[in-house]
């Protein structure tokens, strides 16, 4: 199969990968398609398979620079997916905020009163689902984006423990600044290490004295932009 069948099978079916393409140094025309399972094909060199969970991540095209080798990544995949756990007014003006960049937005809750279109009008999707059952049905990748906003231990541990399981770029929990401390204990209690507790922001957003629901959302909206552009190491800098 060449690169130009995988890629077509990856667009037809709304999934992700990123061509890897030697531009400087040996090998250089070699092509390696890494898919967001990490499979690959082509013929360029296997090694070039570590660069591909950041370049999804990224969800554009950019040059990379790899042990004295030129690589250009070229992006393929959906638009950013925003998925809230927490049908209250902010899920509303950060589903708002995430539409007007062009990402795809699904609210979940397990309570059918609180997720309704009237409630939610710029969710793209609406699921009524307690946590195990929501991550079943979006199954968060890559390119997705966790929001944790309904404050109440029988939805958050779930949902965050189900959370860290997936590959999202981005974990995020609703709380004051006392709660992480008390969530991470309870999140340690199940098995999980700092590292894997680290990919938690909580307090969640950035720290810009926000007070009403869309306030909120432009802190958090910022934060997930800046995580998925820059990375962990740059959003913690």
């Amino acid at each position: 199969m060449t690169v130009f069948d995988e890629l077509r099978r990856v667009v037809e079916s709304g999934g992700r990968a990123v061509v890897l393409t030697v531009v400087a140094g040996p090998d250089v025309g070699a092509k390696l398609v890494v898919h967001g399972d990490g499979s690959t094909a082509g013929d360029g060199p296997e090694e070039l398979a570590t660069l591909a969970p950041d370049a999804l991540r990224r969800g554009r095209s950019h040059v990379i620079e790899h042990g004295g080798t030129t690589v250009f990544a070229d992006v393929f995949g959906p638009p950013p997916r925003l998925f809230v756990y927490g049908a209250i007014d902010t899920a509303e003006a950060l589903c708002r905020a995430a539409r007007l960049v062009g990402w795809t937005t699904i609210v979940a809750d397990a309570r059918g009163r609180f997720a309704t279109k009237e409630r939610i009008p710029s969710a793209d999707e609406l699921l009524v689902a307690w946590p195990e059952e929501a991550i079943e049905q979006v199954r968060p990748d890559l390119g997705t984006a966790i929001v944790v906003l309904t404050h109440d231990d029988k939805f958050d541990l779930p949902m965050l423990t189900a959370a860290l399981a997936t590959d999202a770029f981005y974990i995020g929990a609703l709380g004051s600044r006392r709660n992480p401390a008390g969530r991470c204990a309870r999140l340690k209690q199940r098995g999980f290490s700092d590292n894997d507790l680290a990919r938690i922001h909580g307090p969640i957003g950035h720290a810009i004295g926000a007070v009403s629901p869309a306030e909120v959302a432009i802190s958090i909206a910022a934060e997930m932009t800046q995580v998925l552009r820059h990375g962990e190491a740059a959003e913690a800098a």
